[in-house]
């Protein structure tokens, strides 16, 4: 008898790479998502804001208002779309779109970030330790990215001079902005799940 699959986790991030990538594409592909990282800076402290009203709310009802839960799917999403064009995963540009909706709205098909917020019945407790249950979780992210910024940097001359990216590389990138993905969405109380140490 096989063992059940296990569910999947509630935040999902993928990705659908190009083969090639035009080789200048990681000299400015920063620059010209400066505009967007603008915005995600105001998003940023706007889902702070709300996670914090969120806490207080799940704490006293147990239960997330779903214009709240709303708001924390437009930040991650738009969040994967912006580091995901940051970090040269692919060459399409992001839209500048603020879908609150848990399901991907496809409007920008390489790049597909999926929510299932846990709007009732909330777990008061971890809901109320959050934070200090997420420090494992902070820690690691926080060292992955740093390694994650040095991978780019490589690959980005591996680009500059194949037009393709080492796959290793990008699947290491893509994997800490899953990873990532998972932290915000139990960060900013989306979900209750504790997330895996995964980069899968």
């Amino acid at each position: 008898m096989q063992p059940a699959a296990r569910p999947a986790y509630p935040a999902t991030f993928e990705v659908d790479h190009p083969e090639r990538i035009t080789n200048w594409k990681p000299l400015v592909q920063w620059l010209l998502a400066l505009p967007h990282l603008v915005i995600l800076n105001a998003l940023e402290s706007l889902a702070t804001s709300v996670a914090f009203i969120s806490w207080f709310v799940i704490l006293f009802t147990g239960r997330l208002p779903a214009g709240l839960a709303g708001l924390q799917n437009l930040y991650i999403r738009y969040m994967n779309r912006v580091y995901a064009y940051v970090a040269f995963v692919g060459e399409e540009y992001p839209p500048f779109a603020y879908d609150m909706t848990p399901a991907d709205p496809r409007d920008h098909p390489t790049v597909r970030t999926a929510l299932a917020p846990q709007l009732d019945d909330r777990n008061r407790v971890t809901v109320g330790f959050r934070l200090i249950l997420a420090i494992p979780h902070i820690v690691v992210v926080a060292v992955l990215a740093v390694v994650a910024v040095v991978a780019l940097i490589i690959d980005a001359f591996v680009v500059l001079f194949t037009g393709t990216r080492s796959v290793g590389l990008r699947d290491f990138v893509v994997g800490v902005l899953r990873w990532n993905t998972r932290l915000n969405a139990y960060l900013l109380l989306l979900v209750d799940d504790y997330p895996p140490f995964s980069l899968d």
